[in-house]
């Protein structure tokens, strides 16, 4: 269990990120919030078979509804019921959206981002999946979603490139698990090893915040 308020996963396609939410979310309680994948009708009709008519409209769709959820968030985190756990950060659409867009319509998408980005809650702690490219693709080959089966590798090795870039800049508190060789929802054991990792990362940080909480009291009066 932790009090960190907001804890996010993230990962490139087929990582685990929702599984790991789920797990987390039925040891710990709180609230989870997962982003809307298979209710973009984008998506689902066609973004695979055709990147280039589909995109605009697939990126838009989720950068709306990922707005949308943070201020639930927001709502979650200030009610006090914690931790809210999500299963992607905000930021993540800068990702997506600069693999698929180019000219016009990256140019539109990034007026919108840049308007409501300063609104987006950042997480206490963000947890990113590393994973192989062909781990990934054998993954979503086994979970077998319709609309992910002309999901082709290039497009997997480039997404993978780019969460490695996202993340060496990424500004907040992170913990990056290789999850390559772990099947955290097939084996109690590899989820044990890595619940372990994300709340020795909880520990760490809420044993920083105290100290900051601590450090007025222990100046003295001039």
């Amino acid at each position: 269990m932790t009090t960190l308020r907001h804890i996010a996963i993230e990962g490139a396609i087929g990582a685990g990120k929702t599984s790991l939410v789920h797990r987390l979310h039925g040891e710990w309680g709180g609230t989870r919030f997962l982003e809307v994948v298979e209710g973009n009708p984008f998506l689902t009709g066609g973004f695979y078979q055709d990147m280039e008519g589909y995109a605009f409209d697939t990126e838009m769709f989720f950068l709306l509804s990922r707005f949308r959820q943070q201020r639930s968030i927001a709502t979650a985190v200030e009610a006090a019921r914690v931790p809210a756990l999500a299963d992607y950060v905000f930021e993540k659409n800068r990702i997506f959206a600069e693999l698929t867009l180019s000219g016009r319509d990256l140019a539109i998408w990034r007026r919108l981002f840049d308007a409501i980005a300063p609104e987006a809650c950042r997480p206490d702690l963000t947890v990113f999946l590393k994973a192989d490219v062909d781990v990934l693709m054998d993954r979503v080959r086994i979970r077998n979603r319709p609309f992910e089966r002309d999901l082709e590798r290039d497009y997997m090795a480039r997404l993978v490139a780019a969460y490695d870039r996202f993340f060496a800049e990424w500004p907040g508190r992170l913990l990056v698990i290789d999850v390559s060789q772990l099947d955290f929802v097939g084996s109690e054991a590899d989820y044990a090893a890595v619940r372990a990792l994300v709340e020795h990362r909880a520990a760490e940080i809420e044993a920083g915040q105290r100290e900051l909480a601590l450090e007025p009291a222990r100046k003295r009066p001039a």
